[in-house]
């Protein structure tokens, strides 16, 4: 994946996971992580958006879009997943 050429990509990961974490003094998990895709979500339609000069262009290729997204947050979600299977003692210390 492309975070393996760039070196600040888990420091910026890192601190989007630290300012959710900050969190949860005022909210429940699940509220936490409800607006931290709320979040990406957001960020991600707008991100694309800046590929397009129309509403019309952006709708034509959403599907394609929303499918490239998609394979790439399963992909990190199946990675992070195995990560926590294979180390959940040590993570839950």
């Amino acid at each position: 994946m492309a975070q393996e050429s760039d070196d600040k990509f888990y420091d910026r990961a890192d601190a989007y996971i630290q300012l959710a974490n900050s969190q949860f003094e005022d909210a429940e998990l699940a509220e936490v992580s409800a607006s931290f895709m709320y979040a990406f979500a957001r960020y991600t339609a707008w991100l694309s958006s800046q590929e397009f000069t129309s509403g019309k262009e952006m709708q034509a290729a959403k599907a394609k879009s929303m499918a490239f997204f998609t394979k790439q947050f399963q992909a990190m979600l199946e990675e992070n997943f195995d990560d926590y299977i294979e180390n959940f003692e040590s993570y839950q210390e």
